[in-house]
């Protein structure tokens, strides 16, 4: 018995492997340095996709459907009420793609697809009293979620480095909300089941919780200065280094390269405060220094959620949100998931060792 089932291999997948040691991800094939080079969410969505549905289709005209299944489930933000909204952002765009039908075929996949970007944008408006978007189907997925979240055209680069985003968390082994969603998916339940468990497992704060963070700790440091101090007083009070530091990565997190690099044109164009991105690095120096010195036989080094936070504020996205954004990009990861778990897949179901009291002799 191995609790939090540590290194017990549940599953086979074409999908994804988490290099640990080397710190590689390879999502079908293709590794995640080149996906990031001039990839967009739908050529991953497709990447991620192909032959798990009952129809075939290329990138091109997957941006042509999700586009179309955008328009249609925007309808449902009709029953966004008062009591609805008054949720946290994730817990409100859970509610309404509950609403969905819970099929096993492509629309469904599609619609699914479409949901949390549709929906996260319009709660947020609504929730600050503002009247919600409708989506613009000539518009790629990263350029629509960001016009409807701020109801601008989003510039060149702020499309790009969403899209880096995208790509960067669709997929990542077997992580405790894709699993949530294989689990159900072996139970032969519908698609929507399947997603539905996997936001509800993101929203624990030990999986998907952690970026806000980042940025209540860069806010607490306040200036390059004060880094070394403040984080080794956070280290002595037993705190957490929020941003640092992996289950699985034994060295830097690959995806977190992938986000620094995303922010780079926004600062250089002058579409982030060069002040925030200045205090990031002076932060990220400062604990992996240490960390190194205090913590030297633990491999602790920046993970994905430090840049995170940082490209998700530069692009509009309150702290609170950041899950949903999460959600965003992973539910392809989900369905991919879902997909190959009912095609090859058999019902999940582990033993339990019962180590409570047995009943008194006769």
């Amino acid at each position: 018995m191995k609790n939090g089932l540590e290194d017990v291999i549940a599953a086979e997948t074409q999908l994804s492997d988490v290099d640990g040691e080397a710190g590689r991800l390879i999502i079908r094939g293709v590794s995640l340095d080149h996906l990031v080079a001039d990839g967009t969410y739908e050529g991953v969505a497709a990447l991620l996709l192909d032959g798990l549905m009952e129809k075939g289709f290329d990138e091109a005209e997957l941006r042509d459907w999700l586009a179309q299944a955008r328009t249609r489930i925007f309808g449902h933000i009709k029953a966004a009420d008062t009591a609805l909204l008054a949720l946290p952002p994730v817990d409100a765009m859970r509610a309404l793609i509950a609403r969905l039908p819970d099929g096993e075929d492509f629309d469904t996949a599609l619609s699914l697809l479409a949901a949390p970007a549709v929906f996260l944008p319009a709660i947020l408006r609504m929730q600050s009293g503002k009247r919600a978007i409708a989506p613009n189907a000539s518009l790629p997925q990263a350029a629509d979620i960001l016009r409807m979240l701020t109801g601008k055209l989003p510039t060149r680069e702020q499309t790009a480095a969403l899209d880096t985003y995208l790509v960067t968390i669709s997929d990542h082994g077997l992580n405790a909300s894709t699993f949530a969603s294989r689990v159900i998916a072996s139970t032969q339940a519908g698609l929507t089941s399947s997603v539905l468990a996997a936001v509800s497992a993101l929203k624990g704060p030990l999986h998907g919780g952690a970026p806000g963070p980042v940025l209540d700790m860069l806010d607490a440091i306040g200036t390059a200065e004060n880094a070394y101090s403040w984080l080794g007083e956070a280290l002595d009070r037993g705190e957490r280094l929020m941003g640092f530091g992996h289950r699985i990565y034994r060295v830097r997190d690959p995806r977190a390269d992938a986000l620094k690099s995303a922010l780079k044109p926004l600062i250089s164009t002058g579409q982030v405060n060069s002040a925030r991105g200045a205090l990031a690095e002076a932060v990220e120096v400062a604990a992996l220094a240490i960390l190194k010195a205090r913590k030297p036989n633990r491999p602790l080094d920046v993970n994905v959620e430090f840049y995170t936070a940082l490209l998700l504020e530069a692009l509009g996205f309150p702290r609170e949100a950041f899950t949903g954004v999460f959600a965003i990009g992973r539910t392809v990861g989900w369905l991919a998931h879902a997909r190959e778990q009912a095609l090859d897949g058999r019902l999940i179901r582990p033993r339990s060792v019962y180590i409570g009291p047995l009943p008194a002799a006769a």
